[in-house]
């Protein structure tokens, strides 16, 4: 009896080779079955390994692993909010699905990470919308100075069908939107004088992300815009590449910037959002339950992230103050006016005037 016992335990672990509850299973029984035959017979042992092998074949030992990539900081809000994003991923999932995070461009530059995406060799990525412009048209829109009047009215436009519209715009192009994180509002900072209105633009040098929306701006207030991607702006501020550049506080904090730009004009010109993306050949192959699980988590993300920025925000603009930086508080409504001519281009194509509409229509 032990020795058919034996062959047919040895038969089950060769035929599933591949299931690790079923060979630490049969091993066991194997290992106590010396102990077992006393007080067993085979009649009874059968019926409960066959229940055993079922209930273990049933058993999922597959993992579906994410990558996702970007080039902020680990300390950086908008990282973790997506790190809170792949703990939601794995809770919802039970670890059947999971999403490694690599900060700092470790995988590649933002462009890298887009052009990954589309061919599926990376699962996820963040970018700022401003670089989806070159994609997806409706993204423009987010790119206008001015086009939110505050942080509530830019999240009643996310959250709503307009956001839900501009992320799937992206689809053709392999790129499909999540969800939208707080990247704040964008000012000037610079290294030698300060930007109190327009006009002290005018001879500078200001580095702006390489976006069509971002030039125009920074020309129509009279700057010369130069785009330079961000892992290389801190050595091109420090050589005088550039005299300045425009973003958020804590950008400017934790890229050090202000160790070399003692001036922080709080414009804010612009609210651009930061998107999270999914390359739509890797969403394509995931199954209806781990698509919602990854949509779910992205989207419950966000109110996490608004918080953590909230606080981000407030710390830099005490850290950089601290360090030496002058904050100052420009009247906005100067910017405001030289920028009026790139709401008239927009207003004369007739998909971003409706765009434009809807948006003020929710302010």
């Amino acid at each position: 009896m032990a020795r058919n016992i034996r062959t047919f335990f040895f038969g089950i672990k060769r035929r599933f080779p591949g299931s690790l509850l079923l060979r630490r299973s049969t091993g066991l029984v194997l290992r106590c079955l010396p102990r077992l035959l006393p007080h067993l017979r085979l009649a009874v042992l059968l019926p409960a390994l066959l229940l055993a092998a079922v209930t273990a074949c049933g058993e999922r030992d597959h993992v579906t692993v994410l990558k996702l990539a970007h080039g902020l900081s680990p300390s950086h809000s908008v990282h973790q909010g997506m790190v809170y994003m792949a703990e939601l991923v794995e809770e919802k999932s039970d670890g059947q699905m999971r999403i490694d995070v690599y900060p700092s461009e470790q995988l590649g530059t933002e462009r890298e990470n887009l052009e990954m995406l589309q061919i599926g060799s990376l699962a996820i990525t963040k970018v700022s919308a401003a670089v989806m412009e070159s994609f997806a048209p409706s993204y423009r829109v987010l790119n206008l100075p001015y086009i939110f009047t505050s942080r509530e009215h830019s999240e009643r436009v996310l959250d709503s069908d307009i956001g839900r519209e501009i992320l799937s715009d992206g689809d053709e192009f392999w790129l499909r939107g999540l969800a939208f994180y707080d990247s704040g509002s964008r000012s000037f900072y610079t290294k030698d004088r300060p930007i109190m209105h327009p006009d002290d633009l005018r001879g500078l040098r200001i580095r702006v992300m390489p976006s069509p929306s971002a030039v125009n701006m920074v020309r129509a207030m009279g700057g010369s815009p130069t785009p330079i991607s961000w892992g290389e702006l801190y050595t091109a501020l420090q050589g005088g590449v550039v005299d300045g550049a425009e973003n958020n506080p804590p950008s400017f904090y934790l890229s050090n910037h202000f160790e070399v730009c003692g001036y922080y004009s709080l414009n804010e010109h612009s609210s651009i959002p930061d998107v999270l993306l999914i390359s739509t050949k890797i969403w394509n192959t995931l199954t209806e339950e781990e698509q919602q699980w990854v949509q779910e988590a992205a989207t419950e993300s966000v109110d996490y992230q608004r918080k953590l920025w909230a606080e981000s925000e407030k710390h830099s603009l005490e850290m950089v103050e601290a360090a030496g930086v002058e904050v100052l508080y420009p009247d906005k409504e100067p910017f405001i006016e030289a920028v009026q001519p790139l709401y008239d281009q927009f207003m004369a194509d007739p998909q971003m005037s409706r765009l434009i509409k809807r948006i003020r229509a929710l302010d």
